[in-house]
């Protein structure tokens, strides 16, 4: 199932403190390395930063900052930066086109399933109710937009949130209790779904 570019633009709501996209695009040289030049990452374990929402990203570099959430590769990466500049790099990349690229045509039905319905049998609520229809995530709640993830980096985020590997927040104890119930094809269709997700 081949799918289009989806071009994501910077929020029309102001976030308080938000960054400058600007001087952000001076501040990403080492990111690029694993996340991509505009940040669209071209290695399926590395997430995709490009069009994601300004709140996430933030909240998640500040994370990473702190070591709240530890991500070994990043360890000492962003300690020289301010939190100005944090929200200077979150800027930049909210303010970039996201890649959408292509479902597994043997995971489309599950995957589109879940994302959709969910499964009530199993508990599970639809993963749109969250991230909206399109995968666009929701800004103000600081929900992750989904749309055109990379499907590894998917796969990996929701078993680390299935085995407990990954709780930090509020919002990242929801995704763990989401988690906990699926089983690995659910979350191989998840993941490929939304990678392709318009």
């Amino acid at each position: 199932m081949r799918l289009k570019n989806l071009i994501i633009t910077t929020s029309a709501i102001m976030l308080l403190g938000a960054g400058d996209p600007n001087a952000g695009k001076d501040k990403v040289a080492v990111c690029a390395g694993c996340h991509g030049l505009d940040g669209n990452s071209l290695v399926g374990i590395w997430p995709s930063l490009a069009g994601q929402n300004q709140n996430y990203l933030l909240k998640q570099l500040r994370l990473v900052k702190t070591g709240e959430r530890e991500i070994a590769s990043m360890i000492g990466l962003l300690d020289n930066l301010d939190d100005s500049d944090l929200q200077d790099i979150a800027a930049f990349y909210e303010s970039n086109v996201n890649t959408v690229g292509t479902v597994d045509e043997d995971k489309v039905e599950l995957g589109r399933k879940l994302y959709y319905a969910g499964n009530l049998e199993k508990g599970v609520p639809a993963c749109s109710a969250c991230h909206s229809p399109k995968g666009l995530g929701n800004g103000p709640a600081a929900y992750p937009l989904l749309s055109g993830q990379q499907p590894e980096y998917v796969a990996k985020a929701l078993k680390d949130y299935r085995s407990g590997a990954r709780i930090n927040q509020d919002p990242s104890k929801i995704m763990a209790a989401i988690a906990y119930k699926l089983d690995d094809d659910e979350i191989d269709a998840l993941s490929s779904f939304v990678h392709g997700l318009y």
